[in-house]
């Protein structure tokens, strides 16, 4: 049987083009409360307006999230995505450039407008990869570009931003960088921008069933300058079969029928359009309020700390410090001080990811990881306040550290496992890019929602003292989003089809003749899938799969040497097998022999041993080999 394989190549293009994105979004983090304060707006305030310039941009995506998703389904993902990176990469530069407050919110609510691509990415990868079993790789692909984008984002907003180091309290002078000191980082990010463009233009192709066959001069050019390189190195192209020495016509192969099933519509065929209750079933819209609830509190955690630690310190000898719960002090520490920070706790993330999270994953599966990280998360928030009065300012930094360290592990759990949920959770590849199209918006209601409310808190608990309301009101919240996890299944998902190595073998007698002419279908059958294996793929390209029609059941045989035994044998142990089940007739049916699994693909860093979660795995309360879930 031809194994299935990751397509590596799409995936890694379709990860430059990603790439950009995390660099753009976590480079202003650094920097945000700076650049607030230097648009005149009060000290106490800042976080406030730090809020809403973040609601606003989700606000805006929210109201073409689905819009952008249905666009995809319709002209396919490739255009889609790199529309959205070109805007995204034109409001970044004009953020950057921004010299006041309305300017700032206006580039983000643009920015937000156009920008769709995390559903529709996210649709792209499950159309790369549709079988269950090698989706827990493929969907910690985007994580961990995220990952690595995120270590280098916050490193470029603190070392690049205002870098004459001009005081945000005072006017701007008249040289390029005093009058745009936040312009350096964002000119960074537009170039990561330039690449993914151009790459996703030349060598990414398109997914979506109906327009894969339309022509496409990016991969025309593509392809040609890929010929100019390989030529000019002289790097030869794997062997392949030679057309002159092909058949003109040939016998559709084993493989051919299965292509056909992986999407919902063949090109030239009219497609029905997608009836919202075809989308919104129990399950999809359950996870769809856990993913709500997991952006609420994530990005306004993300977007207040760095508001936090920015925030002028406090005297635990203040009059109007009063212990354990009235104080209002921060860090007092600059952008680049933070951006370092910010840079550990993403280093830290990605090496959670590799290192930690597997063998949990490989332990309790996907629902469990999940659970187990929705409780993570409200002990970090609930904590977090308290560590302004350490007595130190090393002892606060190194303390903050350690509490980014656990969300970060959290978040390499939550995101990776609820986006398998929620996919999983889809009838269909037909609908996935109108699912993640309303995933992006329904979603976008948590991320404008908790910036906004985290700022505003903040701003009302500093004002009267208690700095701790905004973190412990994001501590609620996420205790009760983690009380919908119990309530959610792991679907079966819309491309793990039937496995033909789990298939039954179907007797359609147990008479001689019916025997004799099983094994020579047999015999037949493996030599026609031989034939359709032959053609093989450039690597990481998904290889054809053979029919279920036309291949033989691994689970029908203990090993191949009993297509070696005589039809005389074969007629004797099928018989004693009919008889011993006590069934007769001609259309009796039996399992017989061991079965052979295919072997299940692992996420990204967890080695070998990764046995495929099963469907029902978070709801038994069981890990692999039986044992229950002990941490």
């Amino acid at each position: 049987m031809t194994e299935r394989r990751l397509p590596v190549k799409q995936l890694v293009i379709l990860s430059i083009c990603r790439f950009a994105e995390p660099i753009a979004l976590t480079s202003v983090f650094p920097y945000l409360p700076e650049m607030i304060e230097s648009f005149g707006i009060p000290e106490n305030d800042i976080a406030r307006w730090a809020g809403l310039t973040s609601a606003i941009f989700s606000i805006c995506q929210g109201f073409t999230g689905i819009p952008w998703g249905a666009a995809s389904d319709r002209f396919g993902r490739k255009s889609i995505i790199l529309i959205g990176l070109i805007n995204t990469m034109a409001m970044t530069l004009l953020w950057g450039f921004s010299t006041s407050l309305p300017m700032a919110m206006t580039a983000r609510a643009l920015q937000g407008l156009g920008s769709g691509n995390v559903g529709i990415l996210r649709t792209t990868v499950a159309e790369l990869c549709p079988w269950k079993e090698l989706q827990p790789r493929a969907f910690s692909i985007m994580p961990l570009v995220f990952s690595i984008g995120a270590i280098i984002g916050p490193t470029l907003g603190g070392a690049l931003s205002n870098p004459l180091r001009v005081d945000p309290r005072k006017p701007r002078g008249n040289s390029f960088f005093e009058k745009y000191p936040y312009s350096l980082p964002n000119m960074a990010a537009a170039g990561f921008f330039c690449i993914g463009i151009v790459t996703g233009w030349l060598f990414l192709k398109e997914t979506l069933e109906t327009r894969k066959n339309d022509r496409d001069y990016g991969l025309i050019i593509g392809a040609q300058i890929t010929a100019a390189f390989r030529k000019t190195f002289k790097i030869t192209s794997p062997k392949k079969k030679n057309p002159e020495r092909e058949p003109l016509l040939h016998r559709k192969s084993a493989s051919d029928e299965e292509a056909t099933d992986s999407g919902a519509a063949v090109s030239g065929q009219p497609q029905e359009p997608v009836r919202m209750r075809d989308i919104l079933t129990f399950q999809t819209s359950l996870n769809l309020v856990v993913y709500t609830f997991l952006a609420l509190y994530t990005l306004a955690y993300d977007q207040l700390l760095p508001v936090f630690m920015h925030h002028p310190p406090q005297s635990i000898d203040d009059s109007h410090v009063s212990l354990p719960l009235k104080f209002a002090g921060g860090f007092g520490i600059g952008s680049r001080r933070i951006g370092v920070i910010f840079t550990v706790f993403s280093v830290t993330s990605m090496l959670c990811q590799f290192f930690v999270f597997p063998p949990l994953a490989r332990r309790i599966g996907v629902l469990h990881c999940l659970r187990a990280a929705f409780f993570i998360f409200p002990a970090v928030f609930f904590v977090t306040p308290f560590v302004s009065l350490l007595p130190s300012q090393a002892a606060k930094e190194a303390a903050i550290v350690f509490l980014l360290v656990i969300r970060g592990f959290a978040g390499t759990i939550a995101w990776p496992t609820i986006t398998i949920l929620l996919t999983n959770s889809a009838g269909s590849l037909r609908v996935l890019g109108t699912l993640n199209g309303l995933a992006t918006s329904v979603s976008a209601v948590g991320r404008a929602a908790g910036p906004a409310i985290g700022g505003s808190l903040f701003t009302f608990g500093v004002k009267h003292g208690y700095v701790i309301v905004p973190f412990w009101t994001l501590s609620a919240i996420a205790l009760l989003g983690s009380i919908f996890t119990w309530w959610l299944v792991e679907g079966k998902g819309f491309g793990d089809d039937p496995d033909p190595n789990e298939e039954d073998v179907v007797i359609v007698s147990a008479s001689a003749s019916s025997a004799s002419s099983v094994i020579e279908g047999t015999r037949a059958d493996d030599e026609e899938d031989e034939r359709a294996m032959m053609t093989e793929p450039d690597y990481g390209e998904p290889t054809n799969l053979l029919s279920y029609t036309s291949t033989r059941s691994s689970a029908a045989v203990a090993s191949d040497d009993e297509l070696d035994m005589t039809v005389d044998e074969v007629q004797h142990h099928w018989r004693d097998s009919v008889g011993s089940a006590g069934v007769g007739g001609s259309h009796s049916y039996q399992r017989h022999g061991k079965k052979v699994r295919r072997k299940s693909s692992v996420p990204i860093g967890m080695g070998v041993g990764f046995r495929r979660l099963s469907t029902n795995l978070g709801s038994t309360g069981l890990g692999v080999g039986g044992q229950s879930w002990g941490g």
